[in-house]
């Protein structure tokens, strides 16, 4: 048999509501590891200071 060995096949990004997985290059020694973005769950209101009465 030889050693030779296939590329590793490119994946589709994974995207859902609130995450993004990306596959990233293989390293030398081959490990093929996968990137994970998050978006942010809640927006972040602006504080305003109530009015004095």
């Amino acid at each position: 048999m030889s050693d030779h060995k296939p590329p590793p096949t490119k994946v589709p990004d994974g995207v859902t509501r609130y995450v993004t997985t990306r596959q990233m290059p293989p390293n030398e020694k081959g490990f093929v590891g996968f990137e994970t973005i998050w978006k942010p769950f809640q927006k972040v209101a602006e504080y305003k200071t109530p009015k004095k009465p």
